[in-house]
């Protein structure tokens, strides 16, 4: 399991520096480190984003829009009763998302987000009687935070997972997450 952790780390950190040389339109926009709990699991979660810029704003109006960004992440989760026993347990995911967000045209104040990505974990997930039977699963969040003048991003998520129905036992976890990024 530990080849499949480094393969699985080694692959992010190539897919974030091949994006991240690449022209200026596929650069690294922000940072972020999020920690969150549920279900007697706590993730820890580093994450890059790529705005998809103002040619992609699906609404504008009094000096808001809608806009949107990809979330490419790298997680550990810690299982607290990994099958059902009081031992603990960790899985490695690695998600994609693209982001909708509701903000100010500048970029900066509160705003509103919602996204629905896909994650590979490294094992399947069994914690607590819940099971992921899928080491795919679909990652959806809803969240709200506030980007402070000097680009400091502050806010909190609510996140579920799930295999949407693929195959059963599909029991779904749910996390709350806070996340500090950083815009460039």
């Amino acid at each position: 399991m530990t080849k499949l952790k480094n393969l699985v780390a080694k692959i992010a950190f190539a897919g974030v520096a091949a994006v991240a040389i690449q022209s200026p339109s596929y650069a690294i926009d922000g940072m972020s480190l999020e920690y969150g709990t549920g279900n007697n699991t706590q993730l820890a979660r580093v994450g890059a984003q790529f705005n998809w810029g103002p040619n992609w704003n699906f609404w504008q109006s009094n000096g808001t829009h809608i806009g949107g960004y990809w979330d490419l992440s790298l997680a550990d989760w810690k299982m607290n009763h990994y099958n059902n026993t009081n031992d603990s347990g960790n899985l490695i995911d690695l998600g994609l998302t693209p982001v909708l967000r509701f903000q100010r045209d500048d970029g900066k104040g509160f705003y509103g987000e919602a996204g629905i990505g896909v994650h590979l974990f490294s094992k399947l997930y069994r914690n607590n009687d819940k099971v992921l039977s899928t080491a795919f699963q679909f990652g959806d969040h809803v969240g709200a935070g506030y980007v402070f003048s000097n680009g400091l991003d502050l806010g909190i998520r609510l996140q579920h997972f799930s295999n949407g129905g693929i195959k059963q036992p599909n029991g779904g976890v749910n996390f709350a997450v806070a996340r500090v990024a950083y815009k460039f």
